[in-house]
């Protein structure tokens, strides 16, 4: 952390105060190559570790579709930041029932995270990055709170204008500072009368990875999930923040030792999507999607099946469904090849905007 901090140190001595972007990319692409950070014992815990019954209804869905779509005989099975491979784990298992058994392909860069999701599954592939999954067949795609480490672009209200949202110094501090460059043309028109001190955030990162999902997904075929937490329709405001020990800290006190975040704009994730081809078929809060997939009658049978656990698996499922909870803030986007069909858990005129 300390060779992290003193880098961007020096980095700001010599240039000025550096893009939020890049602090927040340099800071996550040290965190995440350094640790695990799952788990009781880490920074966070996504919806997987909470229970098998996430997975479990992931699985489900992507064996539904691929059914209706005439069961291609081979699929490719992706997921980008899959943390120790639970969900692909639970998820390929259920769906493995139905038929379905996808090659499988990892989106990884953390070498201590490759260890761990190979030993749940030596025969996967790893790739860098989106750009080198296969092009040859119909691709399931399933991303789950990995949209929201991406690094984010803030502009910011000042008296003289739209400015970019930069890091700079105060002392060793590392602290936000308004940019010199104006800003105004990059603000939807709607915004750009705001109060002194409104924030809107960007992120070409997510806007670069919907798109190439939504490309394959075009060319290829197949169906994707997008699961994170989010808003939609748009808003303003700052949603940057960082979690260390499961606890919200200050995002620029330690670089590289907690995991910083921003919420989700659903709304532009869908629309970059659709504009490289694919189809989209609705946004659905995570608490109303997993029920439409099934989730009280798996959580009913897992009760029945070993009632010492049953207190265990009605707080997870409260966690993952409750609106106070995971329920409303995750959501889930659903997206499809032209001719794929519509997966379960949208309604027919869930639009996107």
């Amino acid at each position: 952390m300390a060779d992290l901090s003193d880098s961007l140190r020096r980095l700001i001595a010599m240039q000025g105060p550096i893009p939020l972007a890049l602090y927040m990319a340099q800071a996550n692409a040290h965190y995440y190559s350094t640790r695990d950070p799952l788990g009781a014992g880490g920074d966070f815990i996504t919806a997987p570790e909470i229970s098998q019954m996430f997975g479990e209804m992931v699985g489900v869905w992507m064996a539904d579709v691929w059914r209706r779509a005439e069961s291609p005989a081979r699929v490719i099975y992706a997921e980008p930041g899959p943390g120790r491979g639970t969900l692909a784990r639970d998820a390929l298992r259920v769906a493995a029932r139905f038929g379905l058994m996808p090659e499988v392909h990892f989106i990884e860069g953390s070498p201590e995270l490759r260890r761990a999701q190979a030993a749940a599954f030596p025969q996967a592939v790893w790739h860098e990055d989106l750009s080198t999954l296969p092009e040859d067949a119909p691709i399931l795609l399933v991303a789950n709170e990995f949209l929201d480490a991406l690094p984010v672009r803030q502009l910011v209200k000042t008296p003289q204008g739209w400015r970019e949202r930069m890091v700079g110094l105060d002392g060793d501090r590392f602290v936000p500072v308004s940019g010199g460059l104006p800003m105004d043309s990059a603000v939807p028109q709607a915004w750009r009368e705001a109060e002194t001190g409104a924030i809107v955030e960007t992120s070409p990162a997510t806007s670069a990875v919907m798109g190439e999902i939504g490309a394959r997904l075009a060319a290829q075929g197949g169906a994707a999930l997008i699961i994170d937490y989010g808003y939609a329709p748009r808003q303003m405001g700052s949603t940057f923040q960082a979690l260390r020990a499961h606890a919200h800290v200050d995002p620029f006190e330690a670089p590289g030792e907690a995991d910083l975040t921003c919420l989700v704009d659903f709304v532009t994730a869908a629309q970059v999507a659709q504009a490289q081809g694919a189809r989209v078929m609705g946004l659905a809060g995570q608490g109303g999607w997993l029920m439409a997939l099934g989730m009280a009658e798996r959580a009913a049978a897992l009760a029945k099946a070993a009632p010492d656990e049953t207190q265990a698996v009605e707080a997870a499922y409260h966690r993952l469904t409750a609106p106070d909870q995971m329920g409303v803030l995750f959501k889930v986007l659903g997206l499809a090849g032209r001719e794929w069909p519509d997966g379960a858990g949208f309604a027919p005129a869930a639009a996107v905007s």
